[in-house]
């Protein structure tokens, strides 16, 4: 066999992906061009950045967290000085500060050269990631990868924050799990849970649905995998670091209620229980409630739901019951949404929501101090259609989606005569267990 021979069916398999990943690179560059007005020297006026809608936590965080100087986690500065991240994002930081360090000797240079880097990285991740939602979409599916590469909110949020970097993570994942590599699929996973927390949230609908199919085995080859992946990168931060390495944790914990949750809605309305109760407490017993209900949806059931959809409803719930919710969260839920439900009507409907609030909330910002700019801002009344605009739309795609699990025949992906083709050892499974059964 020749050479060419050889890479023949790789290569004919890599064709099809071509164009999404043009279109995918086509979305990162577009990101980057609405960062433009602030990368050109805006950041160094508030009111221009959030006039121009271009705020970025990278380019502030180099000098805030002292990345030109020491080294995250190690760093001799204030408790809340250090880098509020999990350890993968903190050496994400790490490694292209010490790039930006190198390369250029003036301190202001290096910040926008970090965030250039950091661009460049995040740019790989979403073209990555939407080449990996592609293949877990399948050959069917493929093209509903677009959403990712260029969808207005994913273009405006790309480069807020690190977010990108745990998108790709949580679709290899995916991927690996559809190709029944569990191994992989752990390691993923750790790492992605290592570099934002949201990922943790799968892990429930891999129980889920391996309680119900009673596929025991690669779960908890994964459930290790992810476990161990998750110790080898935190431990030895754990051990030299710990006061840096515990910020993230503790940051999480104390944080109140801030931009974007619902939480902060009832706050400022000061409704009672809602308003005035420990919002730590709330959210955590919200979150509880909402698991439940996916729980006995998945277990209860006619037909086994699709992976895709267990893992949407989870983020789902965790984001709207979460004490902050940032424009750039939306990142985290847009591949799981189109792959749990691939319709564009509520798909647009949603995107609409989150554009509307990301004008919003940088407008808000400007009316509140220390800027006080009322002639260029907006009130609360208006910043709190946007937040309950995208809690609304969400909640629309979610009530959908389990429409789609009650009634399977309606789940356009399964109208091919696909079982599901992202759920790995799931796909075509029988049930070991539902909830009709064990009250028979």
């Amino acid at each position: 066999m020749t050479s060419t021979e050889a890479r023949a069916p790789f290569v004919a398999r890599a064709v099809p992906y071509l164009p999404l990943g043009l279109i995918a690179a086509l979305g990162a560059t577009l990101a980057y061009v609405v960062r433009l007005p602030c990368r050109t020297g805006g950041w160094n006026d508030q009111v221009s950045t959030y006039t121009n809608f271009c705020y970025t936590d990278i380019y502030p965080l180099y000098f805030d967290r002292e990345l030109a100087t020491q080294n995250p986690y190690f760093a001799h500065v204030p408790f809340d000085k250090q880098v509020e991240y999990p350890v993968v994002l903190g050496e994400v930081m790490q490694v292209i500060s010490w790039i930006a360090r190198a390369l250029t000797p003036d301190r202001v240079a290096q910040a926008v050269r970090f965030y250039d880097l950091t661009v460049v990285l995040l740019g790989v991740c979403l073209v990555a990631g939407v080449l990996l939602m592609a293949a877990v979409a399948g050959p069917t599916r493929r093209w509903d990868a677009l959403w990712y590469a260029v969808s207005p909110a994913v273009v405006l949020a790309a480069y807020i924050n690190w977010d990108l970097v745990a998108g790709a993570l949580s679709m290899g994942m995916l991927l690996a799990w559809a190709r029944r590599q569990q191994v992989l699929a752990g390691v993923l996973l750790g790492l992605a849970i290592a570099t934002k927390f949201y990922p943790l949230m799968f892990l429930g609908a891999l129980f889920l649905l391996t309680w119900r199919t009673g596929r025991w085995r690669p779960f908890l080859v994964t459930l290790a995998s992810t476990a161990g992946a998750w110790l080898v990168v935190n431990v030895p931060f754990m051990v030299l670091a710990w006061d840096g390495w515990r910020r993230f944790y503790v940051f999480s914990e104390e944080r109140g209620v801030d931009w974007g949750s619902p939480w902060l809605f009832f706050q400022s309305k000061g409704w009672a229980i809602l308003g005035e109760g420990d919002v730590s407490r709330l959210g955590m017993a919200s979150l509880a409630i909402l698991c439940l209900g996916i729980a006995v949806l998945t277990l209860a059931a006619p037909r086994r739901p699709r992976l895709a959809q267990i893992c949407f409803l989870a983020l789902a719930a965790f984001m709207m019951t979460n004490k902050v919710w940032s424009p750039q969260f939306v990142l985290w839920l847009v591949p799981f949404a189109v792959l749990a439900r691939p319709n564009w009507k509520p798909l647009v409907l949603w995107q609409l929501a989150e554009v509307w609030y990301f004008a919003a909330i940088w407008l808000y910002l400007l009316a509140q101090p220390p800027l006080s700019r009322n002639d260029l801002g907006i009130g609360d009344d208006t910043y709190f259609t946007a937040v309950w605009g995208r809690v609304i739309t969400i909640g629309i795609m979610m009530a959908f989606v389990v429409r789609d699990i009650l009634r399977p025949h309606k789940d356009v992906v399964r109208q091919a005569d696909i079982d599901d083709q992202g759920g790995g050892v799931f796909d075509d499974a029988p049930d070991r267990f539902t909830l009709t059964s064990a009250v028979r």
